[in-house]
């Protein structure tokens, strides 16, 4: 195709026809499933072990995004390729698992060859097919319908819509479950516990000021205390606090700028931290989630909190650098 013809092309049009016929494609998996998906769930929440998903082609890539959704949303799985099965990998299925089998035909050479197999196992065997009628599903336990009317494909060939319907089906499955065993934040946090989302499900504001220092005066410090802790401390704020570490407000860099801006060189050193610092200043738990001090920070267009303890006493400050370097922001 020469450079010419590309351009008579209507790229944008394209990938809005696919989307739309795609979408269409999963919206009548909502009119076409039935009692045989309640049925699958529960193959699965009454078995002993894992669910071992099998595909070849496109299904198998399929089947191992299914895989990784279950793993970490509470369902133990594992992916056995439909090919290498029939060499070796048979010896991954264990008794108490439940076998779920993806194909959009149910009918190639390979998926022929390990039905029979499977279907000789005590393993249920769940089918995700859009050929309902196909070698496989007639010899699975359990159907579940990925009909697509047609691939998006222009020759009808690639396998796209179909796939598609095979991830919604699997996402389908593997939600149900998550609801059914109660799986929560908490669980999901100790499944991804490494990146930006694991920070954000995990970390907690203690785990984030513990780096930092813990700037702090006393409501009678003079002003000039207050500019020395501040600067020391590097954040550009310190809490004022009484002998019990009570938090009497907050001052910041710019508290104290505002303030020279306005007094008379002779008056400066005079003041006290009580003249210039904001009372009832915004606080946080030290136990709470870091991704909570950012909804607050966001909430008042703030960047510092200071923190407390399990008495309310002052125990550091978070600020908004904190939670940027820790990628939570």
């Amino acid at each position: 195709m020469s450079i010419k013809d590309k351009e008579k092309i209507d790229f944008l049009q394209i990938a809005k026809n696919v989307i739309v016929n795609e979408a269409m494609e999963v919206q009548n998996l909502a009119k076409t499933i039935d009692s045989n998906f309640e049925k699958a769930i529960d193959f699965i929440l009454k078995s002993t072990g894992r669910v071992v998903i099998t595909g070849i082609g496109k299904s198998a890539i399929v089947a191992q995004k299914i895989v990784a959704t279950m793993n970490s949303t509470g369902t133990p799985a594992l992916f056995m390729h439909t090919a290498d099965a029939m060499h070796g990998d048979l010896g991954m299925i264990q008794t108490g698992d439940v076998i779920i089998m993806i194909s959009k035909s149910g009918n190639t050479p390979e998926i022929k060859s390990l039905v029979p197999i499977l279907h000789a196992m005590p393993n249920p065997v769940i089918a995700i097919t859009s050929n309902v009628n196909s070698y496989m599903a007639k010899g699975a336990d359990c159907v579940l319908s990925a009909y697509v009317s047609r691939e998006v494909c222009p020759n009808n060939l690639a396998p796209t819509s179909s796939t598609t319907t095979q991830m919604v089906i699997g996402d389908a499955i593997a939600v149900a479950l998550e609801v059914a065993k109660g799986f929560k934040t908490e669980d999901f946090a100790r499944f991804h516990p490494g990146g930006a989302l694991g920070k954000r499900l995990y970390m907690r504001v203690e785990d984030v000021i513990s780096q930092n220092e813990c700037p702090e005066v006393y409501t009678k410090t003079p002003l000039k205390g207050v500019i020395s802790e501040i600067s020391s401390k590097r954040l550009g704020v310190t809490a004022v606090i009484d002998d019990q570490k009570n938090i009497k407000g907050i001052i910041t860099d710019g508290d104290i700028r505002r303030t020279l801006e306005k007094m008379d060189t002779e008056d400066i050193f005079s003041k006290t931290a009580s003249d210039i610092m904001t009372k009832n200043p915004k606080t946080i738990p030290a136990d709470v989630l870091a991704f909570d001090a950012v909804e607050v920070l966001q909430k008042y267009d703030i960047n510092n909190l200071l923190v407390t303890d399990a008495k309310g006493k002052y125990r550091g400050v978070i600020h908004i650098h904190d939670l940027i370097r820790e990628g939570i922001v």
